[in-house]
């Protein structure tokens, strides 16, 4: 008998064990893997923003003339007269929040410069501040929609008192 052959045809080498346990174990992990795929890619991707409309207080609380900005929505409100307007606050080259100075606004981060209407005078932004929807809610506050841009001469006027 030669002692290179084994004795049983079932009796299994150290080494042959080793490469059998490492073959079960690397095709049980990509099963394992791929199952995992495609369970995730059943669960749907979606990221859920906050809405675009919220509420900005009533118009009587803003002074004539003046111009308030809403930090956490990042824009400003405009007051002059019976007139209201929203305008944004984030800077077109790369969404900076602008600064509110004695003739416009100036974005801090790369020197663009906007007028009173938010038209570009200098700097890198492509385009001018955008201007947002505002409607009176039925609880007479101002509604500001993020979603619908307007015009710059796009007003709400309400009524004047007598």
């Amino acid at each position: 008998m030669n002692p290179s052959t084994p004795n049983d045809p079932n009796d299994i080498s150290r080494r042959g064990f080793f490469k059998l346990t490492l073959g079960w174990l690397a095709g049980t992990f990509a099963i394992i893997a791929s199952a995992a795929g495609a369970v995730r890619f059943l669960v749907p991707n979606v990221l859920f923003e906050p809405s675009q409309i919220f509420k900005a207080g009533k118009p009587e609380d803003l002074a004539d003339g003046s111009v308030t900005f809403l930090e956490d929505e990042r824009v400003f409100l405009v007051r002059q007269g019976n007139t209201y307007r929203c305008l944004s606050a984030i800077c077109t080259h790369l969404g900076c929040t602008v600064n509110r100075t004695e003739k416009g606004y100036h974005c801090p981060c790369h020197g663009s410069v906007f007028d009173d209407q938010g038209n570009v005078k200098s700097g890198p932004a492509p385009r001018g501040l955008a201007w947002f929807q505002v409607t009176l809610s039925k609880d007479n506050r101002l509604l500001v929609d993020k979603s619908r841009m307007v015009a710059a001469d796009k007003y709400l006027v309400l009524p004047t008192k007598v």
